[in-house]
């Protein structure tokens, strides 16, 4: 993907942001209902339009403080929290990665829709294996671990994670054909 613009990348950044705090945990409970979690897409679209290395650290951040109000201020439980969210680094880092990846294979032609849907199945399934596995073998929460109830969770869980993804990948894809259709390329403009 061409360089974007710097005003199209603040924007780009604040919606990914807004998404992620209306979306993630019970802050809003009545949009919570009716959308899945975004949050695990904002890392991967984060990784096709914003170039800065420290945005993956400041959304990891933004989860983390999102996480820790919902456990203190609204009284959700903190069974997920424990050595293991330690995990969420490299899990949210294959999302971002994938989206780097895919950025640098862009062009605005309908074969990149295929380069789209597997680097964004590989980055969530590189995510939820080892967000899961991070979380089953070193959160403490399961006296005994084997390969094959890890593999059982993974195949009971890992659907959820793809659905959320497939929403808010389509619902983004479909977004950036109608900017580029009707407003053309978001990159910085050329200086002769």
């Amino acid at each position: 993907m061409s360089l974007i613009s710097t005003r199209h990348q603040i924007a780009i950044g604040a919606s990914l942001v807004a998404l992620m705090v209306i979306t993630r945990g019970h802050h809003f409970p009545t949009v919570q209902a009716l959308l899945p979690s975004a949050s695990w897409a904002v890392f991967f679209l984060a990784g096709v339009y914003l170039r800065s290395f420290w945005v993956p650290v400041g959304l990891f951040v933004l989860a983390s403080l999102l996480d820790f109000a919902a456990i203190n201020w609204q009284g959700v439980s903190d069974y997920c929290m424990s050595p293991a969210y330690i995990g969420l680094i490299p899990a949210y880092g294959a999302l971002w990665l994938s989206g780097r990846w895919f950025a640098g294979h862009y062009g605005f032609k309908p074969a990149t829709l295929f380069v789209l849907i597997a680097s964004a199945l590989v980055g969530t399934l590189a995510c939820e294996v080892i967000s899961s596995g991070a979380f089953y073998f070193f959160s403490g929460r399961f006296p005994e671990t084997t390969l094959a109830e890890f593999g059982a969770r993974l195949v009971k869980y890992a659907p959820h994670g793809l659905l959320s993804m497939a929403f808010w990948i389509g619902f983004a894809a479909l977004a950036h054909t109608v900017v580029v259709a009707t407003h053309g390329n978001l990159a910085k403009p050329k200086l002769s």
